[in-house]
């Protein structure tokens, strides 16, 4: 019988899988079926928060609601993200080595149980707001909590929010309890979808060349832990959450209730997707009515994801996927600019000047405050916000 080969998700350090690598699974002959469905499923569900998330990142960049405000990723807080993911990286692993796995595990379950619910009602809003009926009253809700009194008073938590917003928390509380009672493979991939699409959304290079130096740097520190070392692997064989998308390769053979699952983590979704995500705002911004390079850099995600599966199956080693995604989605994207003569444009092109100027940049730890969605917005920033104490009206929603 032949080793299962399987994609292990490992945490970068905004809390997102950073890797698809190969593990062993266990003893299980896959069908050539079973294993094109697993991996293409992967494929399609890697596609879904991108392009979603992109689309959304325009009209997040144009919005005026402080709610759907972006994070701003500089030139400086690229090139200090790999260092900041393998301090985070490297703690983990020292982490699982000296204290329980079982533990921490529990501990963060919990974590991702709040955050997924906060992910999935912010994911679920748009979609609420239109299917919810008019009829029905739409009441206000505030939860305020302040700390001292009189002008010393500071507030905590000011977080705002109205029926839609109860209904999507519902919804999303009942797949977290799911999720934390039956670690099922469903309630998983819709938080990690959930998760992806924010952080494409929500997170945004300014420009080209900041992009291009947070995915060499990560290409970089993909190959190290990877192929340098088992730090990688790891902790992604200890780490229980779902910062990955998995699909089952037994499926056929044991439906629903399927164990042996390939998988990917969200980083090599998210890291590509805000880069792919600022080229279709460079479209945009040249107001040609095309979205050239968005899909151009959309087939070479495809293209690259595609080839990482195929080289992983072929020689049934461990592959780190930014070592593909990287070449692939800056290098076709640049190749076109330079035939198109628009190279100049594309990397002196600003995605931050379209943003209004009290955008935050990713420097300081947030406060709890706002309505779902920008509460939703702080926590997966993960420490890597600036703190804003401002109010939110029910409009922000």
């Amino acid at each position: 019988m032949a080793d299962v080969e399987q994609n292990v998700a490992v945490p970068d350090a905004a809390g997102n899988g950073s890797d698809a690598v190969n593990g062993t699974a266990g003893r299980f002959v896959s069908s050539p079926e079973g294993t094109a469905l697993a991996y293409g499923s992967l494929l399609f569900m890697a596609l879904l928060p991108i392009f979603f998330g992109a689309l959304r990142s325009v009209g997040c960049s144009k919005s005026k609601n402080a709610s759907d405000m972006p994070e701003t990723i500089t030139s400086r807080d690229a090139a200090r993200f790999p260092i900041i993911a393998s301090c985070t990286l490297f703690g983990l692993y020292l982490f699982f080595k000296i204290f329980s796995q079982e533990y921490i595990n529990l501990l963060l379950s919990m974590y991702f149980f709040v955050l997924g619910i906060l992910a999935l009602s912010h994911t679920m809003s748009p979609f609420m707001c239109r299917v919810f009926p008019a009829n029905l009253p739409n009441k206000q809700y505030q939860l305020l909590f302040t700390q001292g009194s009189g002008e010393s008073k500071e507030e905590i938590v000011n977080y705002e929010f109205d029926t839609k917003d109860l209904i999507c928390l519902g919804i999303s509380s009942v797949v977290g309890v799911w999720y934390v009672l039956k670690k099922h493979w469903i309630a998983n991939n819709l938080f990690g979808l959930a998760f992806a699409l924010n952080g494409v959304e929500l997170l945004h290079l300014n420009n080209v060349s900041t992009g291009c130096i947070l995915l060499g740097g990560l290409f970089v520190y993909d190959v190290f832990w990877v192929f340098g070392t088992n730090v990688m692997v790891t902790v992604a064989k200890s780490f229980e959450a779902p910062i990955k998308l998995v699909f089952p390769q037994d499926l056929l053979e044991k439906g629903l209730d399927a164990s042996n699952f390939a998988m990917l983590g969200l980083g090599d979704i998210v890291i590509p997707g805000i880069f792919i995500a600022l080229l279709l705002r460079f479209d945009v911004s040249l107001k040609k009515n095309t979205r050239t390079y968005f899909y151009t850099s959309f087939l070479a995600y495809i293209f690259g994801l595609g080839l990482t599966i195929f080289v992983m199956h072929t020689f049934k080693h461990a592959q780190p996927a930014l070592l593909y995604l990287v070449p692939a989605c800056v290098g076709f994207p640049v190749l076109l600019a330079l035939f198109k003569g628009e190279l100049t444009e594309m990397f002196s092109y600003d995605s931050s000047d379209e943003v209004l100027p009290h955008t935050p940049r990713l420097t300081h730890f947030p406060t709890v405050s706002g309505s779902p969605s920008s509460l939703a917005n702080s926590m997966q920033s993960f420490g890597l916000s600036t703190p804003r104490r401002r109010r939110h009206t029910p409009s922000d929603m």
